[in-house]
């Protein structure tokens, strides 16, 4: 029989704030956090000059010296994030993070970009001059997640997911597999990414980045002059846990993951389809055993560029229906890549809670071409017991979740 997943800790880096009273104020006073990126001016011809990036982020003390030189700036905004959640969750120093029935499911796009700097110096300049015994484990593409697992002493499962923008959302929701299939009792799992001017460029050169200057005014999802996605940065890290040992140990529970689906499109790398969307969508709620009727909010990926925006509202509309309220948490933050869909579901599972939900910003006029949705222009209240997560990646990779209100 299938076991009830729990989420009993959460703990967040973003441009947004580290924890949720600092979070639910920024998203109330509907106040993106884009700003101008003169790091970038450098770069001539990179067309992107707007981002999110975590300013003024910096390491929790308890972590030495020693333990950060395996860490590039991805890890440690990970490890960050997970030590707030076991703190939250009362396992930051419980025997089951090394009995094995604990584990860690993390994902990222890719490593540290400076290590992998020090490690393709050799390729040019023919020397390994740069390179030293960390270069490797800090560019790895798994580095946040077995920095997680070394640092908190897990000895449970090991699931990685650098699967782009569906990252850190397959890595909930494996998580959720594995403890709902009585494989592990519970798990550390979320998703990190760190800002690169190297991600820009990706999007720049398939035309997929906003060109807008003003930070204000982008990205804006949905919207008839929208012109693509900004980059952003950060971390979050949900505990999942067994419900019955939840409960049995008195946690605080914050929230409860119901269904999940992945799958993948099959058709092309870059352009998203709406069919396989939707049947995502469709799998979700069968794992789930709920109607479409019962999802009360769509955390919508929303990235803001023409191709996707159409195929996920098509998709949306065509399973979940044209009256459920719907918004992009990517317009006051932008895209986080592999960490966007578990700071998404930091934000969901706390607005759950509290009965209220998100707008999209900059949604002044809603594009007619799309399907029609719900979408939420202000913050509204919003008393529901299910909501939905969903995430599309490069690579034709998709992603729903759906969370029930604890």
């Amino acid at each position: 029989m299938s076991k009830r997943v729990v989420i009993t800790g959460a703990g967040l880096v973003s441009a947004l704030g580290d924890n949720w009273l600092e979070v639910s104020q920024r998203l109330k006073m509907q106040d993106n956090c884009i700003r101008q990126m003169p790091e970038w001016d450098r770069y001539t011809d990179l067309t992107p000059r707007v981002a999110s990036p975590v300013d003024n982020f910096a390491l929790h003390p308890s972590f030495r010296a020693k333990a950060k030189r395996s860490m590039g700036r991805v890890a440690e905004m990970a490890v960050q994030a997970s030590r707030d959640a076991l703190v939250e969750a009362g396992l930051l120093e419980d025997p089951l993070l090394q009995s094995g029935q604990m584990g860690v499911a993390y994902g990222s796009a890719t490593g540290a970009s400076d290590a992998a700097m020090e490690f393709f110096s050799l390729l040019r300049d023919n020397t390994t001059s740069a390179m030293n015994a960390t270069t490797y484990l800090r560019m790895m593409s798994h580095t946040a997640a077995v920095n997680i697992s070394v640092l908190f002493k897990t000895c449970g499962r090991m699931i990685t997911t650098s699967t782009a923008c569906t990252g850190g959302s397959q890595a909930l929701g494996y998580a959720f597999e594995a403890i709902a299939e009585g494989k592990q009792v519970a798990m550390i799992a979320g998703g990190a990414e760190a800002l690169c001017p190297t991600q820009a460029g990706v999007f720049d050169t398939v035309y997929a980045a906003s060109t807008q200057q003003d930070p204000a005014l982008t990205p804006r999802p949905f919207d008839t002059k929208r012109d693509g996605l900004v980059l952003g940065e950060g971390a979050a890290t949900l505990i999942l846990e067994e419900r019955e040992h939840a409960i049995a140990r008195g946690a605080k529970i914050l929230g409860e993951i119901v269904g999940f689906a992945t799958n993948t499109d099959g058709k092309h790398l870059v352009k998203p389809n709406a069919i396989t969307m939707q049947q995502v969508i469709i799998d979700a709620l069968n794992a789930a055993g709920l109607s479409a009727e019962a999802i009360g909010y769509v955390s919508a990926h929303g990235t803001a560029t023409v191709q996707g925006d159409s195929a996920e509202s098509q998709a949306t509309a065509n399973t979940i229906g044209s009256t459920c309220p719907v918004s992009s948490l990517k317009s006051y933050i932008g895209h986080s890549l592999g960490a966007c869909g578990a700071i998404e579901a930091f934000v969901l599972i706390n607005m759950l809670r509290e009965k209220w939900i998100h707008p999209t910003l900059n949604l002044n006029e809603i594009d007619p071409a799309l399907a029609p949705l719900s979408h939420v222009l202000e913050v509204e209240p919003c008393d529901t017991e299910y909501a939905m997560s969903n995430n599309f990646a490069f690579g034709g990779v998709n992603t729903s979740l759906i969370f029930r209100q604890s």
